[in-house]
């Protein structure tokens, strides 16, 4: 069988890509290609960043899937870097490849095909999206295959989607934001997305807690910049050691954030969605 074949699109522009890997050593689209290298060994990973490319990716019929990274911007800001990946989403629609994203991603998918996201005036979710449950739609959707009914999961966003797409069904929910999962059905193309980030691991969460750092503070998280590090120095312990059950449970972390192999239950998914496709071609072929 052919390798899986896999496009992760990086949400951010160049200045903040470069920023994120000088302090903590990976682009959040180099984190993103080795989450998906993990749970489906053999695929091969390309990055692609449509932020700072004008051009049409060309070869998107090349790959069996795409996925968009999360990002620090926001989707209703009208600028070139924005536009550029909205029309990015709406050729991998257009393509007809599976596509994939997480919390920027699921944005950038929604924007695409004709609806509407804005500043969530419940605040930002930080660290993980708490009390998420599965609607009707999601208990059945095979992105969720595997998901407990309700559970936790890594997020971090102060933004969210406040209108949905003509043909898109919600798959998962919380009171924090109304669409924390997503199918979107558009043209020619089937999207997959969740607002929360199944890719983040432990230490993803402590590094998004450190760069953010006094914006945390200001917004109430913590009561200081003593406190947020020393929360932080605890995610990872909590790391180093994930059987270290005093402080997971002092924190309030749920086992499938921190089991690699559960919260990456909707990429995993939507691999193995990939994957049927790559076989189902070759036994047409």
């Amino acid at each position: 069988m052919a390798s899986l074949r896999i496009l992760v699109a990086e949400g951010n522009e160049s200045a903040m890509r470069a920023r994120t890997k000088a302090r903590f050593g990976a682009t959040p689209g180099e984190r993103y290609a080795e989450e998906i290298r993990i749970a489906f060994p053999g695929a091969v990973v390309d990055l692609v960043a449509p932020a700072d490319d004008e051009r049409t990716i060309a070869t998107l019929g090349d790959y069996d899937g795409v996925a968009i990274t999360g990002s620090a911007l926001n989707a209703y800001h009208d600028t070139p870097v924005v536009r550029r990946q909205v029309e990015f989403a709406r050729s991998v629609f257009d393509s007809g490849v599976n596509f994939f994203g997480s919390c920027w991603g699921l944005q950038m998918a929604v924007m695409a095909a004709g609806g509407t996201v804005e500043r969530n005036a419940r605040g930002r979710e930080v660290a993980y999206a708490r009390n998420l449950w599965l609607t009707d739609a999601g208990r059945s959707h095979s992105m969720h295959a595997g998901r407990a009914p309700a559970f936790d999961a890594p997020a971090i966003h102060g933004d969210h989607v406040t209108g949905l797409p003509a043909d898109a069904i919600v798959t998962a929910t919380n009171a924090v934001s109304e669409v924390q999962a997503a199918e979107i059905r558009h043209v020619g193309g089937t999207f997959w997305g969740t607002q929360y980030h199944p890719e983040f691991s432990i230490g993803d969460i402590a590094d998004i807690i450190a760069r953010y750092g006094q914006t945390l503070v200001d917004e109430g998280n913590f009561d200081d910049l003593a406190q947020l590090e020393a929360y932080v120095a605890d995610i990872r312990r909590l790391e180093a050691e994930p059987s270290l059950q005093s402080v997971a449970w002092r924190l309030g972390i749920a086992p499938e954030v921190i089991s690699r192999e559960a919260r990456m239950t909707e990429i995993s998914n939507w691999l193995a969605h990939c994957a049927a496709g790559v076989e189902k071609k070759a036994a047409l072929a």
